[in-house]
């Protein structure tokens, strides 16, 4: 048995760390000396290691105690997810030797190397690498089609034109780029909502790195957004836009974490019984209301559009299987 003190220099915690994580029962010592001194076994040292694991894959506090609590958060669930991490970094850590080994190379026999182009490739494998698996990274067209590759290029060339020479987003012109760019993206994903989730992920996460320029990237949203507005006049009315806008200003970076949260608990859950899955439900439907409101008109004009415009599905990440899932929740919560 190990006193409070104890574990927590051996864990390089601070013994005010674990008297958080007792005061919210996520580590609850499993005895105490007859002094009242809290005492942790070898299965309470156990679940720290989890916890610390789940934290590093930055997982909150409160969704850490309700996977562990899953039949999904077993000691042996967290050790593979560990091990599926470590894979993941030295892979492509072992990638970016050899991209640098061939630089060497050829500068070491005099060649003379585009530095920049094997720095925003070695920037953008490691970016890629954080987000997907090898086996994702296999089906996503967007990192090895070189086809598609280029038209991003060109697209982004243009999205840079178009912001030099001050076009509105809500534009004749920026409007056939949006859907370009739509129909690019769709491309580039193959189709796979999931796959788009994660993009999405990575692209509000890495924003402002060389391949996701921040003020492009900012651009690119409100052209899509101001299309995606122009569909929802038709169906909303104008004080339920104002307050999309309003909503999305604020809060619309939180939409992609939250939709990445979803797909990785429908795999771990697919009947979105568990506490985590409903916890997640509730979480979307608070982000929903503040984004439409609650007023019952609105919720189903915004429905119905949903329904009947695919155009505003594109580029979401959000599928039908996925709305299904979180209605599922919502129902057994």
């Amino acid at each position: 048995m190990l006193k409070v003190g104890e574990l927590a220099a051996l864990a390089k915690l601070t013994v005010r760390t674990l008297h958080h994580y007792d005061s919210i029962g996520l580590l609850q010592p499993s005895a105490r000396s007859d002094a009242g001194y809290r005492l942790y076994d070898r299965d309470d040292v156990a679940r720290l290691h989890q916890i610390q694991a789940l934290r590093s894959f930055g997982m909150s506090l409160a969704d850490i105690g309700l996977y562990l609590d899953s039949p999904a958060g077993s000691p042996l669930a967290v050790i593979d997810r560990q091990l599926n991490a470590l894979d993941r970094q030295m892979l492509e850590a072992a990638r970016m030797r050899e991209q640098l080994q061939r630089l060497r190379t050829e500068l070491a026999s005099g060649g003379q190397p585009d530095l920049s182009t094997w720095l925003d490739s070695l920037e953008q494998m490691s970016m890629y690498e954080k987000y997907f698996t090898q086996d994702e990274l296999a089906r996503l067209p967007m990192y090895h089609d070189e086809a598609i590759k280029a038209q991003f290029k060109r697209l982004t060339e243009e999205a840079e034109e178009l912001i030099r020479t001050q076009v509105a987003p809500d534009s004749d012109a920026a409007r056939d780029f949006g859907r370009r760019w739509l129909d690019a993206f769709g491309r580039g994903t193959g189709g796979d909502a999931e796959l788009a989730a994660r993009v999405n992920l990575m692209a509000e996460r890495e924003k402002g790195s060389v391949n996701m320029p921040e003020h492009l990237m900012r651009y690119v949203m409100a052209v899509i957004g101001e299309m995606k507005y122009a569909i929802w006049s038709r169906y909303l009315a104008p004080d339920v836009i104002a307050r999309m806008r309003s909503h999305w200003a604020r809060r619309g970076h939180e939409w992609a974490p939250l939709i990445g949260q979803v797909r990785e608990q429908m795999r771990r859950d697919p009947d979105a019984a568990q506490p985590a899955s409903q916890t997640l439900g509730r979480q979307w439907m608070a982000l929903f209301h503040d984004m439409v409101g609650t007023d019952p008109e609105a919720v189903a004009g915004f429905r119905r559009a949903i329904a009947e415009e695919p155009m505003l599905r594109k580029g979401s990440g959000v599928s039908d299987e996925a709305v299904a899932w979180l209605r599922k929740g919502l129902t057994a919560g």
